[in-house]
């Protein structure tokens, strides 16, 4: 009996690639992956109610430059920072709000004419130089450290330029 002849569907022809258009795509994953592996980020710690849908509208309210700052990306969610990774303003939001204390408490009020309440739990003047406000009267909470070295001792610029992305909280009380 004669040897069965092989099917021509089985016969295929190699493929034959340009290299162009494949050495292109493999440059614009490159590229691609090197532009996004030089991208400065920062772990920062979420705060305990950061899944709060309210922290997301937060979040998406602030600003891409602050006090002439960057924003740079975050390993967390409710969290967002500018700057640099050794040297940068954080945001939490979700941080635990405040019950009664004896902490400074100053109402921020920005050219828009909307109010925010902060209590300074750290005026810079301790260990690591660093003033954090934290919100008061709103839940969820927000908290905001800048290193002084960025306050330059008056953070009170930086509080306005983040004031109305905090102000998406509506305020519970107020500083008396």
């Amino acid at each position: 009996m004669p040897a069965p002849r092989p099917d021509r569907r089985s016969r295929r022809r190699p493929r034959r690639w340009t290299s162009a258009p494949a050495g292109a795509a493999a440059s614009a994953v490159i590229a691609s992956a090197g532009l996004t592996g030089c991208a400065p980020s920062m772990h920062v710690v979420p705060a305990p109610d950061a899944a709060n849908p309210v922290c997301a509208s937060v979040i998406l309210a602030l600003p891409e430059a602050l006090a002439g700052l960057h924003r740079i990306s975050t390993t967390s969610q409710g969290t967002a920072a500018w700057g640099d990774p050794t040297s940068s303003v954080v945001l939490r939001c979700g941080v635990t709000p405040l019950g009664p204390t004896t902490d400074p408490c100053v109402t921020i009020t920005d050219t828009a004419g909307t109010s925010v309440d902060w209590v300074v739990t750290s005026d810079g003047s301790r260990a690591g130089g660093t003033w954090v406000f934290v919100t008061f009267g709103r839940t969820p909470s927000v908290e905001l450290t800048i290193p002084q070295s960025l306050a330059a001792d008056q953070p009170d610029a930086i509080l306005m330029e983040v004031g109305q992305a905090a102000a998406v909280v509506h305020p519970e009380r107020a500083c008396t």
